[in-house]
């Protein structure tokens, strides 16, 4: 079901969406494959989640703070419910496959194997198809174990790097799993690029263990330069003179990075601080980091006498980098997101309707949208297999068998 209409431009018509006339074939769960087909799905590809008969993805059913994960992630997709497990299905997927450009999977290692739906079959029904698979770990003596988002997290040195010394801490997002789900897009764009050349598809593997190790990059080269052990970036060891969490007059934290000597220069300008200006330790940023012990106390209670609105009027027109210290539930109001359309209307499963951010990506100025609310569990049955080319009776006859199903009517 579509969403209200917006303005023309790439994203909101078929004709000029990039991936228009890609047809995606997406087996999967959670977050890490949901994500890859979403991304697909916003540039325009044709995205075909196959489901569980009858009930669909387990995911639509998860509790507790997993309860969103359905109705973000499968926007702009149809729903083939479909029992993988009866021999009368293998027409229907075969069928699927022959016809799709891609296939996106993030099951256990040895499931789509094990279904008759690996990659070496799979490329055998449809040479030209792009083959993507989500894994834990790519290939290596890792590559059979189980993971998570937070088992990565721990075994990369990420939570070491967001916690306190001592209690590693997940980020608070599923950082690695989004990670995973975009390099996956990355690589199937890119097989699909050479595949125009050659002719042929490829197989894709996306790892979560080795997104997050590419994230610790960074602090992987540090390591040369500091003493080891690294200390956790929730331990001010910084780089800049004032890089903290202030907070204003009514208690709303407010965090200000003044990082470099013209920022400090035009901090103290509009803030009227010419003595801070004359101060021989706070000269230069490398004066004002060894400073730090005095300056950002010295700071903290100057900023308490600022209403929140005052130090953000103030650090926008001195041009400095500064952020309001939100929850989520902020975002459904922030005036930047609200007036850039970048918040579209989605309806959920459950019929409740919410406001979710687009691709954080413009093309040409324009961005993409939400087209297709979450589908209900095989709402798109009949449809997906007309077109792969069973006629109404055999339709028929597999939702009878239970090998397809369709939601019943609202």
């Amino acid at each position: 079901m579509s969403v209200a209409a917006t303005p023309a431009g790439i994203g909101e018509s078929k004709k000029t969406m990039p991936l228009a006339g890609i047809r995606v074939a997406e087996f999967s769960h959670a977050i890490m494959g949901p994500s890859a087909g979403m991304v697909l799905a916003d540039l325009g590809a044709d995205v075909i989640k196959v489901e569980p008969a009858p009930d669909g993805d387990p995911t639509r059913r998860l509790t507790a703070s997993g309860v969103g994960f359905f109705g973000f992630y499968n926007r702009n997709k149809k729903s083939l419910a479909v029992d993988l497990k009866s021999p009368k299905a293998r027409g229907v997927i075969e069928a699927l496959i022959r016809r799709s450009d891609v296939l996106v999977e993030n099951f256990a290692v040895g499931t789509m194997d094990r279904l008759g739906l690996g990659y070496e079959a799979a490329a055998k029904l449809n040479p030209r198809l792009v083959y993507a698979s989500l894994k834990g770990f790519l290939s290596g003596p890792y590559e059979t174990r189980r993971a998570l988002d937070e088992v990565v997290q721990m075994m990369s040195g990420l939570a070491y790097m967001t916690g306190p010394p001592g209690k590693p801490l997940r980020a608070g997002a599923s950082v690695i799993d989004i990670m995973g789900g975009f390099g996956a897009v990355i690589g199937i764009l890119a097989a699909l690029r050479e595949r125009d050349a050659t002719g042929k598809g490829a197989q894709v593997t996306s790892g979560l263990f080795e997104a997050a190790a590419f994230l610790m990059g960074q602090h992987m080269v540090n390591s040369l330069y500091l003493p080891l052990p690294l200390v956790p970036m929730s331990v001010r060891n910084s780089t800049w003179g004032v890089y903290d969490i202030f907070e204003s007059r009514e208690g709303k934290q407010i965090f200000i990075g003044i990082v470099t000597d013209t920022q400090w220069r035009r901090f103290c300008a509009l803030f009227d601080r010419a003595d801070l200006l004359a101060e021989p330790d706070f000269v230069s940023n490398t004066s004002r980091v060894a400073a730090r012990p005095r300056l950002v106390p010295l700071l903290g209670e100057f900023f308490r006498k600022f209403s929140s609105h005052e130090m953000i009027a103030k650090c926008e027109e001195a041009e400095l980098a500064f952020a309001p210290v939100n929850q989520p539930t902020d975002l459904f109001d922030d005036p930047h997101l609200k007036a850039g359309g970048r918040l579209r209307e989605t309806r959920l499963p459950d019929g409740r309707s919410v406001k979710v951010p687009r691709l954080p990506i413009e093309i040409d100025g324009a961005d993409f949208s939400v087209r297709r609310d979450p589908p209900r569990p095989g709402a798109d049955t009949s449809e997906i297999l007309r077109d792969l080319g069973f006629d109404d009776g055999a339709i028929e006859a597999l939702k009878a068998a239970g090998v397809v199903s369709v939601p019943p009517p609202i």
